[in-house]
């Protein structure tokens, strides 16, 4: 039977965020903030507002909170839909705004960090793990300490080659990508929560409601793609048919139009003849 993978949102947090696996998340979340937890706390799944909401935007992945001062998401995405910064910004505003309990001042209000894994790349430029932050133009001065935006992107690390930058967190994302079989052996013997996170990922792979879920859920993400990719080709193949048009109606030899839209001779003969 085949390991799930982690890169599956549901795996993932099925994983970090069930009862008993505390200390897994809390050495995950010590090595992608470079801070030493006491304790952590797992809550439950997380609604921003009090109506529920369908669309995963509103519902936070796992969120947990440190040494009773500092709250943090965790999110694994799976696909690009061209709104992590806006969406993390979101989860990281509503986490601010509800960390504030009545009757406490503005002071008191819990730090709030979002830290996104995701399987593409959001920047262009720049390291697989980001960490984003408020800071005023003057002197570019921070302004505030209880916010962070983490950003770590897993295809810009399979693609590194320096391990030695960052060996811990190197070591986590080699598991969770299951980069290779030898790194992740390693990573398992050098970190002991790697591999009792391996332990229960064996154990997660052997129960059929788990696969099944798991299975649906990346059917989804596949049919998803598809169609998007469906839509972005019929997209493309209405903007030349329109090309087609108009340079038909200006008279320009088919030939032509033919070379510069890539459609086919009869494809342009019966657009001739539509209009």
């Amino acid at each position: 039977m085949q390991k799930l993978k982690l890169t599956n949102d549901f795996v993932f947090k099925k994983l970090f965020g069930q009862k008993g696996n505390e200390s897994i998340l809390k050495n995950l979340l010590e090595v992608v903030l470079k801070i030493k937890i006491d304790k952590i706390e797992v809550k439950a799944e997380v609604e921003l507002e009090k109506n529920k909401i369908e669309d995963k935007t509103g519902v936070l992945d796992i969120v947990a909170v440190a040494d009773n001062n500092t709250t943090i998401d965790i999110e694994m995405q799976m696909q690009n839909q061209y709104n992590m910064r806006e969406r993390s910004l979101y989860y990281w505003a509503g986490l601010y705004y509800t960390g504030l309990q009545k009757a406490e001042e503005y002071s008191e209000n819990k730090k709030a960090i979002t830290i996104n894994i995701v399987n593409f790349d959001i920047f262009k430029e720049g390291p697989y793990h980001e960490k984003a932050e408020i800071r005023r133009v003057y002197k570019n001065l921070k302004l505030t300490d209880k916010l962070e935006m983490h950003f770590i992107q897993l295809p810009k690390f399979l693609k590194e080659e320096n391990e030695k930058q960052d060996p811990e967190l190197w070591n986590w994302l080699t598991f969770i990508c299951n980069k290779d079989e030898k790194g992740v052996k390693k990573a398992m013997e050098t970190n002991k929560e790697i591999a009792k996170a391996n332990k229960e990922l064996e154990y997660l792979t052997g129960d059929e409601e788990v696969q099944r879920v798991a299975f649906l859920r990346e059917k989804y993400e596949k049919d998803y793609n598809t169609n998007i990719s469906g839509a972005k080709k019929e997209g493309e193949k209405l903007a030349k048919i329109e090309i087609a048009k108009e340079m038909l109606k200006q008279g320009i030899d088919v030939k032509m139009i033919e070379k510069i839209t890539k459609l086919t001779m009869e494809e342009i003969e019966k657009i001739s003849e539509d209009i």
